[in-house]
């Protein structure tokens, strides 16, 4: 009967249910103990689980940052005047929320690219749709669709973001 049950979860493509299912089954002296409702419970937690993950894991390749960039790992040496209190403020993410801009300015060698991209990535991990672009080559994406007929599709697929990174403008 569990079998049946497992390939029914595959087929409804449950993945993170029929894995659930597979531990239960794999070690029962733990789950024994436990009501029906509970082991329910522990099945829809780790399907939700593993379908944020899917989620996050396509925005963040969706997004096609150009460094893997991860907030922890941002370094806050004197000499590049970050402040922790400003980057966790933007972390949080108020600033998408608003429909707000963020612009980095410094010299070059400063981390904008790995500031940006760090926060791309924790607006992914948040849900948001997100696109990296540098400047020239969202300028010559625009032009070779305007060229082949999909600049207005760009233009929307565009729009449609929640977070556009654009970098080196100058």
């Amino acid at each position: 009967m569990i079998d049946s049950l497992l390939n029914q979860l595959r087929h409804l493509k449950l993945s993170g249910m029929t894995a659930a299912l597979q531990t239960q089954r794999e070690h029962p002296g733990t789950y024994e103990g436990l009501a029906f409702a509970e082991r329910l419970q522990l099945l829809v937690d780790h399907e939700e689980l593993e379908r944020n993950q899917r989620k996050q894991d396509r925005l963040t390749s969706q997004a096609q940052f150009k460094l893997k960039a991860y907030p922890k790992e941002i370094d806050y040496q004197h000499t590049r005047g970050l402040q922790k209190s400003q980057i966790a403020a933007l972390l949080q993410g108020d600033w998408l929320k608003k429909a707000q801009n963020v612009l980095l300015t410094g010299p070059c060698g400063s981390g904008k690219t790995y500031i940006a991209c760090a926060l791309g990535h924790q607006a992914c991990l948040k849900g948001y749709r997100t696109k990296y672009f540098r400047l020239s080559r969202l300028i010559l994406a625009l032009t070779q669709a305007k060229a082949d007929g999909r600049y207005v599709k760009l233009l929307k697929d565009l729009a449609s973001l929640e977070l556009l990174i654009i970098d080196d403008w100058g």
